[in-house]
């Protein structure tokens, strides 16, 4: 019964801590070491004001804020932003009934930000591992387009969700069945069509007596009009250094925005993904060939790519429930060669310039998605030990948290852990 008792005020607890903002209209980090990953470097005993959800200031001449907050030198960066992943989607992988990420007939309007559970148990356990935000992606179904990332932030609010339809996801490559060539065949032959029907469309337009007879455009058609409008970017989940060739020539045919996914073999031809300014989604971790598409893996892809030019986004490869371990592979990059100033960048500001995103930067006018740690970020041992999405602060107690002061007395728990 006891044990109850402090299970039921720990998630009571939980719950709170989870929406518990600070409500001062504005305030100041002080003291701080600040990663700003972008030109101004990293800044010494430097202050950040923010008010309404944003960086209003840097280092100004004269603090005004509500409230004061004494950073004693630990390290300040920007949120980390997890990426192509299904968190809010999924909550027990083994459970059907908590999968709401695919669907057999979904296609290239799934919209799966629909299904979204801010109040999913794996966010707080996210927010741990200083995760502020993240690109969700739906896995689809049979159709070659899966569907439309959304963005949402990590605060555990019913409206974290902050944009949806953002981009459209679609999965080339080595089949089970059939043949790569198909897939590659029809997204090009959607594209020609596409043009093909807006050409028409104009001219109906500007012909008086068509105006009548012209038709709005079907969902499908809508959203490929917008990635050939660049008004979404296509993310392309492809391996083999001829597929990314052939996707390089349609965005080059198309003027497309588009991002890849995986793309084992692009440090063959990195020069190539480089000038076309098409960044690179991967996981650091990948070491073996998971199929003869992904013969080139390897843990030091991440450095070549960035060391040709490439904008390189680090994530956890699908991975939903192990997110809050994004830092670590970050910390696994720069092991193998990667700068750790890029290793921030690729999982803050390389994220929000491939999708998109106000975040993923410590600068006047951003979203305070901010992340005050102990230490360095990329070490082990590193914690949390402040963080502020939209300029609200949260906390990184978890669901973990609660279960293990449920089964640990003050007794028998480390003493980093007794309050």
């Amino acid at each position: 019964m006891k044990h109850f008792k402090v299970f039921k005020s720990s998630l009571i607890a939980l719950a709170l801590a989870s929406s518990t903002a600070s409500f001062a209209e504005s305030f100041a980090i002080t003291n701080a070491t600040v990663h700003t990953v972008t030109e101004q470097g990293v800044l010494e005993n430097a202050t950040v004001v923010i008010e309404n959800g944003k960086v209003i200031a840097i280092n100004p001449e004269t603090i005004t804020a509500d409230t004061i907050i004494d950073a004693e030198g630990k390290i300040l960066t920007p949120g980390l932003i997890g990426s192509m992943n299904q968190l809010g989607l999924v909550e027990v992988g083994a459970v059907s009934k908590s999968r709401d990420a695919s669907d057999k007939k979904a296609d290239i309007t799934f919209d799966a930000s629909l299904a979204f559970n801010p109040r999913s148990t794996v966010i707080p356990y996210s927010r741990k591992g200083g995760i502020t935000s993240n690109v969700v992606s739906p896995r689809g179904g049979d159709d070659m387009f899966k569907g439309q990332t959304f963005v949402a932030d990590l605060s555990g609010e019913f409206d974290s969700v902050r944009a949806s339809n953002k981009s459209v996801v679609i999965d080339l490559g080595s089949k089970s069945k059939g043949s790569r060539a198909l897939s590659l065949q029809n997204l090009q032959f959607k594209l020609e069509d596409a043009v093909k029907e807006l050409a028409k469309a104009k001219k109906k337009t500007n012909d008086a007596k068509d105006k009548k007879e012209a038709k709005e455009p079907s969902r499908e058609a809508q959203v490929i009009n917008a990635l050939l409008a660049g008004e979404k970017a296509l993310v392309a989940y492809a391996d083999r250094a001829t597929d990314l060739l052939f996707l390089l020539k349609l965005k080059k045919q198309f003027s497309l925005d588009m991002v890849f996914v995986g793309a084992a073999d692009a440090v063959l031809i990195a020069d190539k993904i480089a000038e076309a300014k098409v960044p690179v989604v991967m996981t650091a971790l990948d070491n073996l060939p998971g199929s003869f598409d992904s013969l080139h893996s390897s843990l030091e892809n991440a450095a070549k790519l960035t060391k040709a030019g490439v904008t390189v986004v680090l994530t956890v490869n699908g991975d939903t429930h192990n997110l809050y371990q994004l830092r670590f592979h970050a910390g696994n990059a720069i092991a193998n060669g990667l700068s750790p100033d890029a290793a921030l960048a690729s999982v803050t500001a390389n994220v929000a310039q491939a999708f998109n995103l106000d975040s993923g930067t410590i600068s006047v006018g951003k979203t305070a998605d901010l992340v005050l740690w102990s230490a360095d970020p990329f070490e082990l041992s590193t914690k949390v030990s402040q963080m502020w999405i939209g300029g609200k602060e949260y906390s990184t107690r978890s669901r973990q948290d609660a279960l293990r002061d449920r089964y640990t007395t003050p007794s028998d728990m480390p003493k980093a852990y007794v309050k």
